[in-house]
């Protein structure tokens, strides 16, 4: 790949979802400065976690509009301030604000994810000077395109991954033959982030992998945490494994796979 967050690592890539949370961790949240370490720690250069914006315009590392899953508290993101919000993330392994986690994890490559409209543009200017290691992706091509946008006026270039909307074109021109309909939206983007199956239909195929591959894409599955999955997709042609359990991919996917019991993973998945 052209863009420097692909540059110099081993194929195929290991991307910590949400940072890793160790099976024998305690009050250690997903998203979390803890969880992010523990994934650098375990062995991977990518880190995979998600943006929101508090109410006073501080963009936080967190999947949900709320904090009721990881917290208990029924707030949305939008309605803390970030000193509430670090207060209560202090004893699940420290809050992670976008801004934070690009200068403490300097040697990692970020995955970000756009989950709310209203942090876009705050997520480019934040990127903009560590462009060359991030990836920018949301569902939402309309998200996505406002963030790079920001951070291309600050003089940063992110990678970036398909929207929704993007994906639907590739996957009907892949299904269909449709070559140029396919090529056409690939040429926008640098990865392709799918799961491996949506409702019970495959979308990781070989003829998908094939259509990426040939316009110079990467294809990254989320999210598989069963290691003989791991090793069927990077079977099939995937380049990067999405995984909850960094520890467990790495040693699967990219040292091989181990004979005896991962630390922090449970051996029943081995």
């Amino acid at each position: 790949m052209s863009h420097p967050w692909f540059a110099g690592q081993t194929l195929p890539r290991v991307l910590a979802h949400r940072g890793f949370v160790p099976h024998d961790s305690v009050n250690v949240a997903e998203n979390s400065v803890a969880a992010l370490a523990a994934a650098r720690a375990a062995g991977t250069v990518y880190l995979e976690s998600d943006c929101h914006l508090t109410s006073d315009g501080v963009v936080v590392l967190f999947h949900d509009d709320d904090l009721s899953r990881v917290t208990g508290d029924p707030r949305p993101v939008a309605d803390v301030t970030s000193r509430e919000l670090s207060e209560i993330m202090s004893t699940r392994g420290g809050l992670a604000t976008l801004g934070d986690a690009l200068d403490a994890f300097p040697d990692a490559r970020f995955n970000l994810d756009v989950k709310a409209a209203a942090a876009a543009t705050e997520v480019g200017r934040l990127v903009a000077r560590h462009a060359d290691r991030v990836l920018v992706t949301s569902f939402s091509d309309d998200r996505r395109r406002a963030a790079l946008e920001a951070a291309r006026a600050k003089g940063g270039n992110p990678a970036t991954s398909a929207g929704s909307a993007t994906l639907a074109r590739i996957l009907l021109g892949a299904k269909t033959g449709l070559r140029a309909l396919a090529r056409s939206a690939l040429d926008s983007i640098d990865a392709l982030q799918v799961p491996a199956r949506h409702r019970g239909i495959r979308i990781v195929t070989p003829r998908l992998i094939a259509a990426a591959h040939e316009a110079g894409v990467e294809v990254h599955v989320w999210t598989v945490n069963d290691p003989e999955e791991m090793v069927r997709l990077v079977a099939l042609g995937v380049d990067g494994i999405v995984s909850d359990d960094a520890a467990l991919a790495v040693h699967t996917v990219v040292r091989g796979r181990p004979t005896g019991p991962i630390p922090g993973s449970p051996e029943h998945l081995l």
